[in-house]
């Protein structure tokens, strides 16, 4: 037990979650300002997948991590515009869509993985770059840390600052909250919420660059692993305020930091990989049934 302690408040650990946050705060970002414009967008997992293989194709073929990195936020980017085009203009069904969108992504990212390398399941056939990290005079839990890092919590007051200081982030919550009475006024929803899908498709390709760029350095099949849909979580949890859905998100990434640590201890790695959903379920549980409490007093 005290060895575990030690563990949970080490310097080590909390650099450690901070690692293994950085893409859940990039998609809770991304669940976030979709989420705000009225659109729930659950292809964030996909999103980030397509970026995560491209980034790292990219940065292969150009022998420039920065250049593959443009390439996997471009990349998601597009993908979410064609979501934004049969969500908004067809008007298909949004569930349906975002599961869609994440099928195409577990298979074609696969597919295009076997193209290039002959390999379904990693890129190591790729010499693909990585993102650099930043020293920061040698500062305990912030030095060493990716620049995708960085970049992520620098965003969470960027994304504040956009959503309530400026005129494109008052539109997106007008829409999400008053659509009818927003399009009364002269403002297009219809762009207003493609405008919203457009950067959530940046942040989740600077989430699925930084798995495949940061976190680690190749590609592997669904490395994903349900980040987008816990992202999801935090932002519902988090109640739409950026700031809060970060904590939760850092909650969220303490759990899969620990569930790492636990390895060396004699838990079973399969009961040990569980850590995060279980608490992830969990935590929407609690949520639900205080919403549904408040609703009912």
């Amino acid at each position: 037990m005290l060895e575990f302690l030690k563990i949970i408040f080490s310097l080590e650990f909390l650099g450690a979650v901070l690692r293994v946050s950085t893409p859940i705060v990039f998609a809770t970002m991304a669940a976030l300002i979709s989420n705000r414009a009225g659109v729930q967008n659950i292809g964030i997992e996909g999103l980030m997948l397509i970026a995560s293989l491209v980034g790292v194709v990219g940065s292969a073929f150009t022998e420039s991590a920065w250049l593959g990195l443009l390439f996997a936020v471009v990349s998601s980017v597009l993908l979410s515009w064609l979501f934004s085009v049969f969500v908004l203009k067809f008007k298909t069904n949004i569930v349906l869509a975002g599961i869609a969108i994440n099928l195409l992504a577990s298979g074609l990212t696969v597919f295009i993985l076997y193209i290039l390398t002959g390999d379904k399941g990693v890129s190591s056939g790729l010499a693909s770059k990585t993102l650099p990290v930043i020293p920061f005079f040698n500062i305990p839990v912030l030095s060493g840390q990716n620049v995708l890092t960085w970049m992520a919590f620098i965003s969470v007051p960027l994304v504040s600052t956009f959503l309530y200081k400026t005129k494109t982030g008052t539109y997106i919550r007008a829409v999400g909250e008053h659509g009818d009475a927003i399009a009364t006024a002269g403002v297009s929803v219809y762009k207003t919420q493609r405008t919203a899908l457009l950067l959530c498709g940046v942040f989740s390709g600077l989430g699925g660059a930084y798995m495949s760029m940061g976190y680690l350095s190749m590609f592997t099949k669904d490395m994903i692993a349900g980040r987008g849909f816990i992202a999801i979580a935090a932002d519902a949890m988090g109640m739409g305020r950026p700031v809060l859905s970060t904590l939760i998100a850092l909650l969220f990434g303490a759990t899969d930091a620990l569930s790492n640590q636990l390895g060396s201890f004699n838990i079973p790695n399969e009961l040990v990989s569980l850590i995060p959903y279980v608490v992830t379920i969990t935590a929407l549980a609690m949520y639900a049934a205080n919403n549904k409490k408040k609703q009912n007093q």
